[in-house]
């Protein structure tokens, strides 16, 4: 098995409320829409879907019932710092929680993470050391 990820599924309790979240909250695009699980363009990076989470949970033969930190965390890495900001704006605005406001970070960098509403993390990054990141954008 190599180490890729063909796309990110996340199993969400309120589909419509989770598609209002992405697109109307931060700007994502629908490109595929199949009602019981849907993807965004993914602009060059992998793709990221949300699927029914009872549904999803039965496809891989798992329980939906789930708390806590999962040990899970996306992360987006910006190349430039004032995005950082922004882009936590927007995800307040949306409904998140701010689990970590934007600020310097403890390696020299800037960041902050926040949750979605199904408690997905998404720890946004910026450095300017390095111009070899896997930037999302």
């Amino acid at each position: 098995m190599k180490a890729n990820v063909s796309a990110i599924l996340l199993g969400v309790r309120d589909m419509e409320a989770s598609k209002r979240f992405y697109t109307e909250g931060l700007g994502w695009k629908i490109e595929n829409d199949y009602g019981i699980s849907v993807f965004f363009a993914p602009d060059g990076g992998t793709p990221v879907g949300f699927y029914g989470r009872e549904g999803l949970a039965d496809l891989v033969g798992t329980s939906p019932e789930g708390n806590g930190f999962s040990g899970l965390v996306l992360t987006y890495v910006v190349r430039e710092q004032t995005r950082i900001d922004e882009i936590m704006e927007e995800a307040a605005k949306a409904g998140a929680t701010i689990l970590k406001p934007a600020g310097d970070l403890q390696w020299g960098g800037y960041g902050g993470s926040f949750a979605d509403l199904d408690g997905y993390i998404w720890n946004l990054g910026y450095s300017a050391q390095g111009d070899n990141q896997n930037y999302a954008e």
